[in-house]
């Protein structure tokens, strides 16, 4: 029986994040002395990860995405996304990558299962990389972008954030992109994460006036949505092969359509990214022995509190502590 939650939102989608190490330190992400890291005994082992998966996919969870931190720095990462392909009802296995060690892992990754993947990239211009990003190659990354089409990854998302007077004046470079290749270019609004340094001093462009941006160089055409393109309102320019996408978390968020719920490296099952405090230890039932009806229960518990929306406007009273890196974005 499909799971639900109090607002009759179908959760057919689970985010997993498999690990609060990266190899990058961006500024929106983690402060630059990086974090107090979770020992390796605490982070859920991949058979745990399977059964977890296993009892959501009984409730109707489809679709399963790998994050971090850095998802490809967890050892041994393509047998794990072989073992949930196996999980019957799991439909798609995608994964969120900064693409750094992509160019090595795609094609065994897409060989192992994984259908997609979603790639960080808030910059075209090196140096502008590096400093986002603290110490990012930005070529690596683009070789890593060149695998992953090359593996038959479909589709292949840039996940760019839009920061006011660092990279918005990349919006337009990053649409062309799409002219020449199967890239689907997603621009994100800049959210109130990581370290707040940083935030204090910066605002958000809303999706809406990068739309009518693009407008006035592009022509843009609308397009449907299908499976896989997620919350973004997504457009094709006019002779493009790729897409444009836009994701408004800030001016219009998608929450009254969130299908989704999050399991930390840690082992706690989430439902929603924003509030640390709505969440179910899975971690210690499955290593004290929990069934597979237990698992499945406390599956159902997590979806019952499942908050209407993320509150970000009054992010201040939420006791948000965590770094994107390390709760899995």
């Amino acid at each position: 029986m499909p799971i639900t939650d109090s607002y009759n939102r179908k959760i057919e989608y689970l985010r997993i994040s498999l690990t609060d190490r990266c190899n990058m330190r961006c500024t929106y992400c983690m402060p630059p002395e990086g974090v107090n890291l979770i020992p390796h005994y605490e982070v859920l082992h991949y058979g745990e990860i399977r059964e977890i998966v296993r009892a959501g996919a009984w409730l109707g969870i489809r679709s399963v995405r790998l994050t971090g931190g850095e998802p490809t720095v967890r050892r041994d990462l393509p047998r794990l996304v072989g073992m949930l392909k196996e999980v019957d009802g799991i439909e798609e296995v995608t994964m969120t990558t900064n693409a750094l060690l992509l160019s090595k892992l795609a094609k065994e990754l897409k060989g192992a299962g994984l259908d997609r993947v979603n790639i960080s990239l808030d910059s075209l211009r090196p140096d502008r990389f590096f400093e986002i990003t603290r110490g990012g190659d930005l070529r690596a990354v683009l070789e890593g972008v060149d695998a992953a089409l090359e593996a038959g990854l479909s589709p292949v998302k840039l996940n760019a954030v839009i920061i006011p007077e660092f990279n918005d004046d990349e919006v337009e470079d990053m649409a062309r992109l799409t002219f020449d290749r199967p890239l689907h270019v997603r621009y994100i609004e800049f959210m109130p994460i990581g370290d707040l340094r940083l935030h204090k001093e910066k605002k958000f462009i809303k999706a809406a006036e990068l739309i009518e941006r693009l407008k006035k160089v592009f022509e843009l055409e609308t397009v449907e949505k299908g499976a896989g393109m997620g919350p973004a309102k997504t457009f094709k320019i006019k002779g493009a092969i790729g897409t444009i996408g836009f994701i408004s978390s800030m001016s219009d968020h998608f929450c009254g359509s969130c299908n989704r719920l999050r399991l930390s490296s840690d082992g706690w099952l989430r439902s929603c990214l924003f509030n640390e405090k709505l969440g179910v230890d899975m971690k210690t039932p499955i290593r004290e022995g929990a069934s597979l009806e237990e698992l499945k229960e406390l599956f159902m518990k997590a979806a019952g509190i499942k908050p209407e929306g993320h509150e970000l406007d009054r992010r201040a009273e939420l006791d948000f502590e965590r770094t994107m890196s390390q709760i899995g974005g």
